[in-house]
């Protein structure tokens, strides 16, 4: 790959395009396989300064607090439990202002490189609130000025609790700077909290399952506060390890290693898949990956809370460290950096200076119980019922088990879209050919689909959009990823179906009111962790579900990511 050019798939353009969609991706899989996306180490040497900036903006905030002197005196106060605390708090922030996850060009955001603050302080932006038939207040899709005033009102409350100073000693936590005042992170958490019920897109961007989970533990006391901060990471770890005891995992697994600047010669690349260039499926190393990564999260996390310090939780400590600078130099796609950092640090802090303090340390065991038992649930029950939680907290993190959607888009539809969608970024085919040129902009837009296709969802999904699209005119669509759609249309988006299912097509047919047939929409739901199934939906924009059912996993396995050709189970047909 070049220092400032991508290295794309070469290919004869005027025979290319004369292909089959499957023969189109074809190509472009196989380049993945052994060269990823072809990203410009320019690209990623950017996203290095931006996670050295995320760090430093937290250095020099921790710097503001009284008590804590010295840039480079960091062991004198790396441990105070106020660091931490801040260090939430201000990441919190970083994401909820949209500088984290899915930020810039690696999550096909090139002008500008987010959304998020562009979108959720201007008025009559679609917001979608969770629950609006079930609380008072929420319902509607239009964002209003008082929806503006509580995403700005979170944004400064967050900033003054980062500004503040420590209430003074805790004893028993060794400190004498203190922790934040309770009433800050109340307000915080208040705020939060009602501008998810107005925006569920807000609380998932600020990636409330980690960030506000982690800040419900600041209004205990004393040693409760470390004792439950180190429960959530327990629950984290393993909710997202026991979600990838599957067969969706090794696919991510060959995919993301593919991505990969740190493995750069291509023969290695090749060893991840079971037979390059012809079968694309993970290989034994990816297995071998996948089976360990799995085993390291559900099981070394355990060591770590149990210990209480010495050698053992010295080596626990590095294989999370490492486990976690994996993820961090794969550069995965969603661009989840700024968490991996955190995580590291939150190993460091929580389970390494505070290595002393465990469950028999807990001064009101019955609050920490609770905690755990609620986020514990939610993480089985998105499991069990992965239509009804987001895969955030659901923990189902890089399982490969994600809610999908694909829409098929004609130029009509795309036109209204630009018309009636109050909007900072343009469509996704536009931002590509404004970065790409026209003439190129198929081959990353089919490099797109090669990425969905390498996972196993991608195989039901180009099934199914033949199944969504009237016979004869398939050539009328763009078929775009649901995640670029949800990009432009609220501003946010890493990975989560929840975010463009039926409530964003119903949101964006009010206000661009498409004919039927104008926008074909393709709603893949994860697996159940009980089931060998996933279902599907169809949906016309302007006349609702069409067609529904399911496929199954077994039958998507074992096919390559140009197949589309996955046996569909219709279970219920509603009316065209």
């Amino acid at each position: 790959m070049g220092f400032l050019e991508p290295e794309l798939p070469v290919v004869d353009m005027a025979e290319w395009s004369k292909g089959t969609r499957g023969e189109r991706i074809r190509p472009m899989a196989r380049h993945w396989a052994e060269v990823g996306f072809g990203t410009p180490v320019a690209l990623h040497l950017f996203y290095v300064g931006k996670v050295c900036l995320y760090v430093l903006g937290g250095w020099l905030i921790v710097l503001g607090t009284k008590g804590i002197d010295g840039f480079t005196n960091v062991g004198d106060w790396w441990a105070e439990p106020i660091v931490f605390q801040k260090v939430v708090l201000y990441t919190l922030l970083f994401e909820v202002v949209g500088l984290g996850c899915g930020f810039g060009p690696l999550n096909n955001r090139f002008f500008p490189p987010l959304g998020s603050i562009l979108y959720w302080l201007r008025p009559k932006t679609i917001r979608l609130p969770p629950w609006p038939e079930r609380i008072p207040l929420t319902k509607g899709t239009t964002r209003s000025v008082v929806d503006v005033a509580l995403y700005a009102g979170l944004l400064v409350m967050t900033a003054i609790a980062l500004l503040s100073n420590g209430t003074g000693p805790v004893p028993e936590l060794d400190t004498t700077v203190g922790l934040l005042p309770v009433w800050q992170i109340v307000a915080v958490l208040a705020l939060l909290a009602v501008v998810g019920v107005r925006d569920k897109v807000i609380f998932l961007a600020a990636r409330g399952e980690v960030y506000a989970t982690l800040t419900v533990t600041f209004l205990f006391t004393g040693v409760d506060v470390i004792v439950a901060a180190k429960v959530v990471f327990l629950v984290i770890w393993m909710g997202a390890a026991l979600s990838k005891l599957n067969r969706h995992f090794p696919f991510v697994i060959s995919t993301m290693m593919s991505n990969s600047p740190v493995f750069r010669r291509k023969s290695l690349k090749r060893k991840f898949f079971e037979n390059f260039p012809d079968d694309l499926r993970p290989g034994r190393l990816s297995r071998v990956f996948a089976h360990g990564a799995t085993a390291v999260e559900l099981l070394v996390p355990l060591v770590l809370f149990f210990s209480h310090g010495g050698l053992v939780t010295t080596i626990a400590a590095v294989v999370m460290v490492g486990f976690h600078l994996g993820i961090l130099t794969a550069v995965p796609m969603g661009v989840p950096l700024e968490w991996n950092v955190f995580m590291i640090f939150g190993v460091l802090v929580l389970f390494v200076a505070h290595a002393d303090l465990g469950l028999a340390d807990l001064r009101n065991p019955a609050l920490v119980a609770v905690l755990f038992v609620v986020i514990a649930g939610i993480v089985i029950a998105g499991n069990l019922f992965p239509r009804k939680i987001s895969f955030l907290p659901g923990m189902r993190y890089y399982a490969g088990n994600w809610d999908t959607t694909m829409w098929c888009v004609t130029p009509s539809a795309a036109e209204k879209i630009g018309r009636g969608i109050v909007a900072i970024a343009s469509m996704p085919q536009a931002q590509l050919e404004r970065f790409y040129g026209k003439d190129r902009a198929q081959i990353p837009m089919y490099m797109g689909y090669a990425f969905r296709a390498m996972n196993t969802h991608g195989r039901a999904l180009f099934t199914l959009v033949n199944r969504a699209m009237p016979t004869g005119h398939e050539a009328d669509y763009t078929i775009t990823d649901g995640e670029r759609i949800c990009s432009t249309a609220v501003g946010w988006n890493f990975g989560d179906g929840h975010l463009h299912n039926e409530q964003l097509i119903a949101a964006m047919q009010e206000r661009c009111h498409f004919e039927p047939g104008e926008v074909r929409v393709v709603l893949l739901d994860a697996q159940p962790i009980n089931k060998g199934t996933q279902a599907y939906r169809l949906v016309d924009a302007a006349t609702g579900e069409f067609e529904r059912g399911v496929v199954y996993v077994a039958d998507m396995v074992t096919r390559q990511p140009w197949a589309d050709d996955v046996p569909v189970h219709v279970r219920d047909n509603a009316p065209a």
